[in-house]
C-alpha cells in the first residue's frame, strides 16, 4: 500500500520512517529534537517527543504507535499510552508520548529511533441493543479467569 508522507522542516535531513528488516511490521518513527538540544527525561517522567512527519493514511486504517523493545529492555523507556492511535484522517505532526520507568535519565538525541508505526485496518462497529448476548464457556468470569484452573491445581499441590 502506498502513503502519502510529509516531511517537516524541523525533521529537514533525517530519514524517513523505514521497516529494519524484510519481516518487521513497523516503521520506525525517529525524534526530530533539535540536534544539539537532546530532551532530557528523567526517571519518572515523560515528554512528548516530535517526529518532523505527517501522513495522509488510507480509509479503514489506522497507525499504531508502539515502543521499540530495544529501548524498553535496555533504558526502560517506552510509549506511554501504547498503542498510541494516528486516525487515518488525521494530518498533523505525528508524535510520540515517551515514559522513562528507568532509574537514570535518558537523553532523545536527535535521529534517534524512539518508537514504531504499525499501519493496520480498522474495522468499524454498528453497536445493536441486545437482551441477550449468548452463553459461552467463560461467560463473565475476568482478569485471570482463563488460568485459574491451572493455578488453584498449583497451589492445591503446593505444600
Amino acid at each position: 500500500m502506498k502513503v502519502k508522507v510529509m516531511q517537516l522542516p524541523h525533521a529537514a535531513g533525517l530519514p524517513l520512517p523505514a521497516y529494519q528488516s524484510a519481516g518487521a511490521a513497523g516503521l520506525d518513527l525517529m525524534a526530530a529534537v533539535p540536534a544539539g538540544a537532546p530532551v532530557v527525561i528523567p526517571p519518572g517522567g515523560r515528554a512528548l517527543i516530535p517526529t518532523g512527519i505527517a501522513i495522509a493514511l488510507p480509509k479503514m486504517t489506522e497507525g499504531q504507535v508502539r515502543p521499540r523493545s530495544g529501548l524498553a529492555a535496555r533504558q526502560a523507556l517506552t510509549v506511554l499510552n501504547s498503542p498510541g492511535t494516528v486516525d487515518a484522517d488525521y494530518r498533523g505532526e505525528i508524535k510520540v508520548i515517551l515514559v522513562n520507568l528507568g532509574s537514570e535519565s535518558f537523553a532523545v538525541e536527535r535521529g534517534e529511533r524512539i518508537a514504531q508505526l504499525v499501519i493496520a485496518p480498522v474495522f468499524r462497529a454498528h453497536l445493536v441493543i441486545a437482551e441477550n448476548l449468548g452463553g459461552t464457556r467463560r461467560g463473565t468470569k475476568g482478569f485471570g479467569s482463563t488460568g485459574q484452573g491451572i493455578i488453584d491445581k498449583k497451589l492445591k499441590n503446593h505444600p
